[in-house]
């Protein structure tokens, strides 16, 4: 099994991409903190017990952990709790991410500060946090989005915010080089998520034909990817954004 034993932590892994991504870790051997907000924290568990029911995993496997990825000191606390429950991370996912869509003119300070601080700075926090811990060898993902490379109408937030995970992204690679740690973003487009699926069915339709291979990603897909990078064969990328958009954008 590619990660048995691996210690990975995935934030925002209570749902879509997240919980996909940390299901697959321990159902291949590893290891997983699954991190959820402090926000609705009794929801967020709950949802993470019933995936691990449902893929029939072992408990012991999936150790949820609450922190908001926002806030430093929250996160500084869970990873001196993953150092004294294992002493050392292997694969860190930074997935957690969250959207607040206005165009420019009717953007809130705070709608803006709320996405930057969770998708970019929440990011850069459990970097931060995790390296200490982090193995030599060890792996770092970063998912971003295809609206870093391509903005889009009314994400001026979201999209700052995953051009800006590109940026730390590389910077991270260069200097954790010398470690043979490698970092790397996976940067998705549409995506068949629980969050796709409160699209209206007009607008959600006009999302496919903009994608040429005309569909949504399967969260699947978006997650094979993230183990790609996270796994040995991928040991000699580091900086890279893996385009996972069907299409939309090709570089």
């Amino acid at each position: 099994m590619e990660f048995r034993d691996k210690i990975a932590v995935v934030t925002g892994a209570s749902r879509g991409i997240g919980a996909a991504t940390a299901r697959a870790f321990a159902q291949q051997g590893g290891i997983v903190f699954a991190n959820y907000p402090d926000h609705d924290a009794d929801q967020h568990r709950e949802m993470i017990h019933a995936w691990v029911s449902d893929a029939e995993l072992d408990a012991e496997r999936v150790i949820p952990i609450a922190a908001d990825v926002s806030d430093a000191i929250r996160v500084q606390a869970m990873y001196a709790e993953i150092g004294d429950r294992c002493g050392r991370v292997d694969i860190l996912i930074n997935n957690a991410g969250i959207n607040r869509d206005h165009t420019v003119i009717k953007m809130t300070d705070d709608e803006w500060r709320q996405v930057l601080a969770v998708n970019l700075d929440g990011t850069f926090f459990n970097c931060r946090a995790a390296l200490p811990l982090l193995s030599d060898g060890g792996r770092i993902v970063n998912i971003s989005s295809v609206v870093a490379h391509t903005g889009n109408m009314g994400v001026a937030n979201y999209a700052a915010s995953k051009a800006g995970i590109l940026g730390l992204t590389k910077t991270l690679a260069l200097e954790l080089a010398g470690r043979n740690i490698t970092v790397n973003a996976v940067c998705p487009g549409f995506v068949n998520t629980e969050m796709a699926q409160t699209v209206p069915p007009d607008i959600l339709e006009r999302l496919r034909q903009r994608v040429p291979l005309k569909r949504l990603a399967d969260v699947e897909e978006v997650v094979a990817c993230t183990l790609f990078l996270a796994s040995a064969a991928a040991s000699y990328v580091t900086g890279h954004s893996l385009n996972v958009n069907g299409g939309m954008h090709m570089m």
